[in-house]
């Protein structure tokens, strides 16, 4: 790791100038503040040289998720990672960011700047512009629902979101149903690209009918449920998985505005188990995401890494909740549905039924 000395040497400054500027003194220009940190993070200086008794920092990076409120995704995900790094003895500051904030300041820099130790990053879509300054990052990171290759500094977290959709598919399949449709938020997210893949792998492996017809995505869940679901239920369609349970349920909505049965006429299963899926009507059959143990597994991998334990990806099994919103399949399907084949191997997945 380059030393002070070596960044003064490379400037042309003092090693107090530098030491400085790495610890924001408001006598240092910001404009040489930044060009100081600029050039720590390119000699690799991305960790602080403290005293013993210094406060040990983390943060929470939030970009398009819910997080302030108990029924909302990033709530319990933010509890877990902070019931295991704070009696560690770390600081957790949760730091929302814009993607014009990204923009504007280099994540390694922000990082430095700030004097945090590592981050654990939650909601980024692909096109935010830290998600580029990951793949050679020198912090260290861990990604929720987000993947890095080939940068040891960077970890994943989440749960198996492949087998969570294969138990949903396979749970339709069992009850009769042929025809499946699939509901999804824009594909714009890494999350969103694996959950839509795992979709259409899931009904081939099935036996099932597998064409794009099938599926229906829009960034909004208005325009996804006005746009595909009407489509899809016009199309024979006796079944529908979702990306998350936002939009299943307002597909519950609609479906029963327009006088659907569900599930007797049209099954819907959602993704992520919002504690509001208990309570919708009829209550969701939905693929849980235990937020609290995904949090906890993204201080341990955080931990791990900073223990030069090179974790790259830390999954968790999917569990599939089985409630109110699907049945077997209507007895009157349309006659352009599929014929099934036989079907494949159970997913691995645990299965829990609620009432």
């Amino acid at each position: 790791m380059a030393t002070l000395q070596d960044i003064a040497d490379r400037l042309g400054v003092s090693k107090g100038t530098v030491s400085k500027a790495l610890n924001g003194s408001s006598d240092i220009s910001e404009a040489l503040q930044k060009t100081i940190l600029e050039t720590a993070v390119e000699m690799g200086y991305t960790k602080l040289r403290r005293r013993t008794d210094a406060e040990k920092k983390l943060c929470i990076l939030i970009e398009n998720i819910e997080y302030k409120e108990p029924h909302q995704l990033g709530y319990d995900i933010i509890l877990g990672f902070r019931q295991m790094a704070e009696p560690a003895g770390y600081t957790v500051e949760v730091v929302p960011v814009t993607q014009d904030f990204q923009r504007n300041t280099p994540y390694d820099v922000f990082m430095l700047q700030n004097h945090y130790l590592g981050a654990f990053v939650l909601g980024f879509s692909l096109p935010s512009p830290w998600m580029t300054d990951f793949c050679t990052s020198r912090t260290l990171t861990v990604l929720y629902d987000n993947y890095i290759s080939a940068n040891p500094n960077i970890a994943h977290v989440g749960i198996d979101n492949t087998e969570g959709i294969e138990l949903a598919v396979s749970h339709l399949h069992q009850l009769g149903h042929k025809r499946i449709g699939y509901l999804s938020g824009a594909l714009g997210s890494y999350v969103m690209q694996v959950r839509h893949k795992a979709f259409f792998q899931a009904l081939r492996r099935e036996g099932l009918r597998a064409d794009p017809s099938c599926a229906g995505s829009s960034y909004y869940i208005t325009e996804c449920i006005d746009r595909h679901l009407p489509r899809l239920l016009h199309s024979g369609t006796t079944a529908i998985l979702c990306s998350h349970d936002m939009i299943a349920n307002a597909a519950m909505i609609q479906c029963q505005q327009m006088g659907y049965r569900v599930p007797e006429d049209v099954s819907i299963i959602g993704f992520d188990d919002l504690p509001i899926c208990a309570y919708t009507s009829p209550p969701m059959t939905t693929i849980r995401q235990d937020r609290i143990q995904i949090g906890k597994s993204g201080y341990y991998a955080l931990e791990s890494l900073r223990n030069h334990v090179l974790i790259g990806s830390l999954q968790l099994h999917a569990q599939l909740i089985i409630r109110n919103s699907t049945g077997t399949a209507p007895a009157s399907a349309h006659p352009a549905a599929s014929s099934s084949s036989p079907s494949g191997s159970v997913p691995s997945g645990s299965v829990s039924l609620e009432k």
